[in-house]
């Protein structure tokens, strides 16, 4: 059993706004703004652009598309696009995409269309959640020394993938009230086994004269997430397994969901750990734990909050504050004490959200804000809290202790889904590499 996540919004979200996570099928995690790289010289650059890396059924892959998928890669998780870096990312981004040929080979054979207004679509989501104009992406992207296509490329095999998995599930797709009865009753008998919340990346090994390549590969990884890589940029590239979509997340699983070999290291590990890749059926399996839980035991005070934000136009000095800034300091005034409803209207249309939603009370930061809320009694709004940007007045509308672990049916639901998907993708993954007919070229 994975239940999802239990809810841990930061008061980044509070205080900043809702922002949102980027959904990881669509852009490597990691800062919108990319920094600028130095090309390489014109005449090299020219000999590269067009040179055939692999053929995989008639379909070519050339060293042009290799270098902006790693450099894509390379700039989104920090490590910086040198060609050293590009070098041991070549070979793995190479079977990547390989394997993404496969796969819209297959999207195509089956007919399954991915418009260009579904991928434009997209690529507006992404801009949009990251304060960004129409066609800043690619331009940020061009500035970067990557060509936009590669993101594209990327986003249209995702989309393509996952309605073929979902057309392929057919009638394996209708979960029935009695599978999520028997699911939710048998995550019940376990209350109070261990579970752990963890990430993966998985790196399959589909021949094993690959398994050294594979092997090298795999250890450069670890050694670059412990440098400071982000797990959702690195699982989103280059994992194998559907939860690369979720930058890894495997949610709250059991030591009984992994290889012995896996489950004895979790039981090991240190919160925040990354283990090393260990070889599983299929390939190899690197694994991060966030954190430990006993089954079904997770008490938090979960809180709803409106609130009300006025900026200030200029830089505050406590002891000379503006006009406009003592404007806003009164408006808030008027708010404290004022009911949800009220401070909510006024929050309406600004800058931060005027409902931030569920709030886990003993996750929030800073610690005098999370102090500071605990202390206000429901329903009525704070006092004036002045902040360098500007005063807020925040109102508590519930307080709620609640179990976190309970498995909900439609947690279960979605998790019995997402096994299901998962093995279709590996069975058929290996299925497409076992039929292809794929040349690399030195």
């Amino acid at each position: 059993m994975r239940a999802t996540t239990s809810p841990r919004p930061s008061m980044r979200r509070l205080l900043r706004g809702a922002s949102r996570v980027l959904p990881l099928a669509l852009l490597l995690a990691g800062p919108a703004v990319l920094a600028p790289m130095a090309w390489p010289e014109a005449g090299q650059a020219v000999a590269q652009t067009n040179r055939i890396i692999a053929v995989v059924n008639g379909d070519v892959v050339t060293a042009n598309e290799i270098t902006n998928r790693a450099r894509l890669f390379a700039l989104n998780s920090g490590m910086g696009a040198n060609s050293e870096v590009l070098a041991r990312l070549t070979p793995q981004v190479t079977r990547l995409l390989i394997d993404e040929r496969l796969r819209m080979q297959e999207v195509q054979r089956r007919r399954i269309l991915v418009g260009d207004d579904e991928v434009g679509e997209a690529v507006r989501d992404i801009e949009s959640r990251n304060g960004l104009p129409q066609g800043g992406l690619a331009a940020q992207l061009r500035a970067s020394g990557v060509e936009p296509r590669a993101l594209y490329d990327q986003i249209r095999a995702q989309i393509g993938w996952s309605r073929l998995l979902r057309a392929m599930l057919g009638a394996q797709g209708e979960i029935t009230p009695r599978e999520v009865d028997d699911f939710v009753a048998a995550h019940k008998a376990r209350t109070g086994e261990p579970e752990y919340l963890v990430s993966e990346i998985f790196i399959p090994v589909d021949e094993p004269g690959s398994e050294p390549e594979v092997r090298r590969f795999v250890d450069d990884v670890v050694g670059q997430l412990r440098r400071g890589v982000p797990f959702p940029a690195a699982a989103t590239q280059f994992s194998q397994s559907q939860t690369a979509l979720q930058g890894g997340d495997m949610g709250w699983v059991r030591p009984d969901e992994f290889d012995p070999a896996v489950a004895s290291l979790l039981q090991r590990m240190p919160q925040g750990a990354i283990a090393n890749p260990t070889r599983v059926p299929g390939g190899f399996q690197i694994v991060a734990l966030r954190q430990k839980r006993e089954t079904g035991r997770e008490m938090a005070t979960l809180v709803t909050l409106r609130q009300a934000f006025y900026p200030f136009t200029s830089a505050l000095d406590p002891q000379n504050p503006t006009q406009q800034q003592r404007d806003a300091v009164e408006r808030a005034r008027t708010l404290q004490d004022k009911s949800c409803a009220t401070v909510e209207a006024a929050g309406r249309n600004g800058s931060r959200p005027a409902d931030p939603g569920a709030v886990r009370l003993d996750t929030m930061q800073p610690p005098q804000l999370r102090d500071l809320i605990a202390a206000l009694p429901l329903g009525r709004g704070s006092q004036p809290i002045i902040t360098p940007e500007g005063v807020m007045v925040i109102a508590v509308c519930t307080k709620e202790a609640r179990n976190l672990a309970e498995l909900t049916p439609d947690q279960a639901r979605s998790q019995i889904l997402r096994d299901r998907v998962e093995l279709i993708s590996r069975q058929l993954q290996r299925d497409l590499r076992r039929r292809a007919t794929i040349e690399q070229r030195s």
